[in-house]
């Protein structure tokens, strides 16, 4: 079941190393002051808490904005597709 929910920043684990498109990351900071955020990112939910594995361009663009959360599309998983994502 996915849920969409506004999770604090400092909450979501960021794993895997991303390399962002400096780019795009300021294009997507100035259509979210303009428009707000369109697309949540995914995060899994394992044991309560949040790892996010994509949006990597939308998180950092939130975070240089100053957000304090960001809109997500929360998925519960356990620790087993967890481990899938990290190998």
């Amino acid at each position: 079941m996915v849920r969409i929910e506004n999770i604090p920043l400092h909450k979501i684990r960021r794993p895997l190393p991303r390399q962002n498109d400096r780019a795009k990351v300021a294009a997507l900071m100035k259509s979210i002051q303009e428009i707000g955020l369109q697309e949540p990112i995914d995060v899994l939910e394992v044991d309560g808490e949040y790892y996010g594995f994509s949006g990597c361009h939308r998180y950092e663009a939130c975070t240089r904005l100053g957000h304090e959360t960001i809109r997500c599309r929360v998925r519960k998983a356990p620790c087993a597709v967890l481990q899938m994502h990290l190998a």
